[in-house]
């Protein structure tokens, strides 16, 4: 069995939801700040009383990632406090990716010094997009004059390795608009660039809005082109397209992300957050308040979660489902291994169809492996996963 060297830390406080948004978030304010927030404050020992209550399973974290929400809300002390008591709990490995998760307009340059000081090494950021209109369109606080200003502090303090993320599909977006964010991204050179297409959540406000595929979101052919020009634009500025949404350049993959993708164990916490331990998988409470409680209860129970263990099935499709995000792919060997020949061979069956389509790669040995073809396989992921679930899923 392999053990958690990884967690997850989930920081929900946001100044505003987000139109496109369906995360667990805390909305606080444009005002609010982790320095004056008495509630962030009580977010943050509530979240370490569940650090220190966790069973310890392994040895020191490779990788830990502060998510949201918008992390950088908090103060910097805020962050060290968390930090640790994760490193009191846990250990964490000298060498370890220590990830944050910052939007624009929430920092300065001074931030970024002393989080460097506290050892952290990564920081992705919240772009979206380099059109005001379509930052205000979609909800966000930020406007391209503090995505300027960002890039250029995380350029300054030299951060080892950052990340900008940018999503595809809003309202209004033309494939103008789209080349001119990729084009714009690929100027100031991040070391790694997350491209995602929109999707329309239930409950968002887009939900309430728009129907996807329809004006003024793009259409169908529309994103689809967008996906193509960015898988075409990024390899072409050097970027390894090593996952579906995700473009690196050499030596600055994602680590903590690859934990995902790989479906190894990684601890989570904080309110909404999601773990895999133990070979279980448990999400927490999204609202503070069910938090709050559910972090007494565990406390009290001595860090002890009360859920059943993945079934065989379950397994299966996680490692198949998340595996196939990689352009990599998954090692046949290593599925025999792990689930037997007979389970692999339906497997080759179930998808001989897409092979055909070229949306699926089986390598031959002594290295099989079983890929997505990018960026064919990529755009029609769905498609197959469906199938998948549709083949593997217990009646």
């Amino acid at each position: 069995m392999l053990f958690p060297q990884s967690a997850y830390i989930h920081i929900p406080f946001c100044r505003r939801r987000c139109f496109y948004c369906d995360f667990p978030i805390a909305v606080a304010g444009d005002r609010a700040r982790g320095e004056t927030s008495s509630r962030m404050q009580t977010y943050v020992n509530t979240l370490c009383r569940e650090i220190q209550a966790a069973p310890v399973i392994g040895p020191a974290l490779r990788t830990v990632f502060f998510g949201g929400g918008t992390p950088s809300l908090l103060s910097v002390t805020q962050i060290e406090q968390i930090l640790g008591a994760v490193r009191d709990r846990f250990g964490i490995a000298h060498d370890a990716e220590i990830s944050i998760e910052m939007d624009p307009g929430t920092f300065n340059r001074a931030t970024l010094e002393t989080l460097r000081h506290l050892s952290i090494n990564r920081v992705s950021l919240g772009v979206q997009s380099f059109q005001d209109a379509q930052l205000e369109a979609c909800g966000r606080t930020h406007r391209v004059q503090d995505v300027d200003q960002a890039i250029e502090d995380l350029q300054a303090i030299a951060i080892p390795t950052w990340s900008l993320d940018l999503i595809s599909g809003l309202p209004h977006q033309t494939i103008a608009d789209w080349e001119l964010s990729l084009g714009t991204a690929i100027a100031v050179s991040p070391p790694h660039i997350s491209v995602y297409d929109l999707t329309v959540e239930p409950g968002t406000v887009f939900n309430r809005r728009y129907v996807a595929g329809q004006s003024p979101l793009p259409s169908d052919d529309a994103t689809t082109h967008m996906y193509r020009m960015a898988q075409s634009l990024l390899t072409q500025a050097g970027y390894q397209h090593y996952e579906i949404s995700n473009y690196a350049q050499p030596g600055h993959q994602c680590q903590h992300n690859r934990v995902y993708w790989e479906n190894k164990p990684c601890y989570g916490f904080g309110m909404g957050a999601a773990s895999y331990t133990q070979q279980q998988r448990f999400n927490r409470p999204r609202t503070t308040h069910e938090y709050d409680a559910w972090v007494e209860a565990y406390c009290q129970a001595d860090g002890k979660l009360d859920c059943p263990p993945a079934t065989r099935t379950d397994q299966w499709l996680d490692r198949l489902m998340m595996g196939l995000r990689l352009a990599e792919g998954i090692r046949l060997d290593e599925l025999v291994a792990e689930f037997g020949p007979d389970l692999v061979d339906r497997l080759k069956q179930c998808l001989a169809p897409y092979c055909r389509k070229g949306w699926v790669a089986l390598s031959e040995p002594p290295s099989p492996t079983l890929r997505l073809t990018d960026p064919e396989g990529f755009l029609f992921s769905n498609v197959v996963l469906v199938k998948l679930f549709e083949t593997f899923s217990d009646p």
